[in-house]
């Protein structure tokens, strides 16, 4: 990748639409809570927990991802996590961000739901007042747990109903199909908060369908292996179902093997509304333009794309229609000069 289309990528305005706030909770970051929270560790150095970051597959990485989350405890915590990762994201241009929380992995240990989301709100809100960034909260449920632990949750969140727009559902895919979660997303669907769904990633393409036919959800996340079923692919680009595409952490959880082999320009070519976003960027090896340039440097990707893909990732938001219009005209008009 020539300089110049580095410094496009690097720079143009994006927004963020695929990120677990606790997995950009960096190593660093990890001991010095479990320091302040006198939490003990099993790794004896930062050095040591990042070389543990060699993941088989995504049960391996979920395995450390809810270890580090043992250390954040406090409302402060949530907080401190949060603006570290949207001070990153400020650097990398992201304009918008949709941040996933999972409030289980923090209310089975104890942690009040309160706690948790009181903090990253918190971040969201100086995010704003500092420097006029947008972002919003979706809630995961985990769906290698009950959907009645998901109702449960869902009770516990329904007085913070103001600081969430609506919910997704995340953790290991395999054996934990999306209609294990159909009662509980219609419930959501009536309460009026946006839908999404993990599918297509390590699970099966019928699975998007499903999440699609029984959670109704407007966006896939991850979704790579949808170009596996032709006509699933037709109805994405059809119905412009957005897919929140994560290339690093494909690569890292093993679902390619390098990234030259990765599908996002077909995805691209077949006319999806596929985005770049970093996932778990603290586990997977990079933010928001760590993904967008190593991507590009790997993939035939030219400048066409990359206004695709910046442009991808406001009209797959949930921002109201003026907003988002505003975000596309400063994509256009960065890519005019």
């Amino acid at each position: 990748m020539d300089s110049t289309l580095r410094n496009i990528v690097q720079k143009m305005p994006k927004a963020e639409l695929h990120i677990h706030i606790e997995g950009s909770l960096e190593p660093e970051l990890i001991f010095a809570l479990a320091e302040r929270n006198l939490v003990a560790l099993n790794y004896a150095s930062v050095d040591e927990l990042r070389r543990a970051y060699a993941f088989t597959d995504l049960q391996s990485f979920l395995d450390i991802y809810y270890a580090g989350a043992s250390v954040l405890l406090t409302e402060q915590d949530f907080f401190d996590m949060t603006w570290a990762y949207l001070q990153r994201a400020k650097a990398d241009h992201v304009l918008h961000t949709e941040i996933f929380f999972d409030p289980q992995t923090h209310t089975t240990r104890g942690v009040a739901f309160s706690t948790v989301i009181d903090g990253i709100h918190r971040a969201l809100r100086e995010a704003r007042a500092r420097w006029g960034m947008s972002g919003a909260l979706i809630m995961c449920f985990l769906r290698h747990l009950s959907e009645e632990d998901a109702f449960a949750t869902l009770e516990q969140a329904l007085p913070y109903r103001d600081k969430f727009i609506g919910v997704g559902l995340d953790s290991s895919e395999r054996g934990n199909p999306p209609e294990k979660f159909a009662r509980v997303f219609a419930r959501c669907k009536e309460l009026g908060l946006h839908l999404v769904a993990h599918a297509g990633e390590e699970g099966p393409p019928a699975y998007i369908e499903t999440a699609l036919d029984v959670l109704q959800v407007e966006r896939i996340d991850h979704g790579v292996r949808c170009l596996e079923d032709a006509a699933l692919t037709r109805r994405l680009a059809r119905d412009k179902i957005p897919l929140t595409v994560c290339p690093l952490s494909n690569l890292k959880l093993r679902v390619i093997d390098k990234l030259s082999d990765h599908n996002l320009l077909q995805l691209l070519d077949a006319g999806l509304v596929a985005t770049i976003n970093s996932d778990d960027p603290a586990y997977f090896g990079g933010y928001m333009n760590d993904n967008f340039v190593q991507t590009f440097e790997a993939l035939p990707l030219q400048r066409k794309h990359a206004q695709q893909l910046a442009r991808n990732s406001f009209f797959a938001s949930f921002l109201d229609a003026s907003t988002k219009q505003k975000y596309l005209d400063e994509v256009d008009t960065f890519f005019q000069d």
